[in-house]
């Protein structure tokens, strides 16, 4: 992981964002492009002491956002504490329910977690999983959650599963939508964390933030990966 993250670049004068979009595929797939933002993350390390992280949920059947009752995360590099004060004041306020179900499975949040222990160390962790709603519905929630020197991860990935080229073009589109900060036009094909990405954008909207592409590419970019087939991957930076 380590290798990953030394392989990127980060301009010495580029500031930190308060957001960025992340995929969450097998590490040898989409860990790369992750790596354009955990780069980003570790170079400003002082700076960030919390993280919110939102994501789909792929598993469980959600309406709404679910924060875990839990309160830390176990990975083969330890454990990483959840933010389990901010947690309990979006349940308080009606934002999210705490349910561990949706979480358990989940691998949106959990393949974040690895890159954020190697980054940033034992930072407390907001996990979210976003169901089906509205951008609306996650935007109140993360503007709840997020706090001072707070940076906020949307886990998702893009198209599934379509030839190289006809992705490239879909992906192209979607990035297209999130440079546009425009949630309603990304369809439920575009992104598997969908919600959560329409309401990170409704977010970004809101707080004047405008979005860079980091990186884009597909796992047939990767020795062995199979162009007949393939899902995309994204990094956005949002300042």
């Amino acid at each position: 992981m380590t290798g990953l993250l030394d392989q990127i670049d980060v301009p010495d004068t580029e500031p930190l964002a308060a957001a960025y979009v992340v995929p969450h595929a097998g590490y040898r797939y989409s860990g790369l492009t992750a790596a354009y933002v955990y780069a980003r993350l570790r170079a400003h390390a002082d700076e960030i002491s919390r993280v919110v992280l939102v994501g789909p949920a792929h598993q469980v059947p959600l309406r709404g956002c679910a924060v875990p009752a839990a309160t830390a995360w176990s990975t083969p590099l330890g454990e990483q504490p959840v933010d389990t004060d901010t947690c309990r004041a979006l349940v308080g306020d009606g934002h999210a329910k705490a349910d561990d179900a949706p979480h358990g499975p989940e691998h949106s949040p959990e393949v974040q977690i690895p890159f954020i222990q190697e980054a940033l160390g034992k930072v407390p962790v907001v996990p979210i999983v976003a169901g089906q709603c509205t951008p609306e519905d996650v935007l109140i929630t993360l503007s709840a959650a997020i706090g001072p020197d707070t940076v906020l991860l949307c886990s998702t990935d893009l198209s599934h599963y379509e030839p190289r080229g006809a992705a490239m073009t879909h992906d192209r589109r979607t990035v297209e939508a999130v440079l546009a900060r425009a949630p309603e036009r990304i369809g439920v094909r575009d992104a598997c964390g969908i919600y959560a990405l329409r309401g990170t954008l409704a977010w970004a909207r809101l707080e004047g933030l405008l979005p860079d592409l980091l990186d884009l590419r597909t796992s047939a970019d990767v020795p062995a990966g199979d162009p007949s087939r393939v899902v995309g991957y994204a990094a956005f930076a949002f300042r």
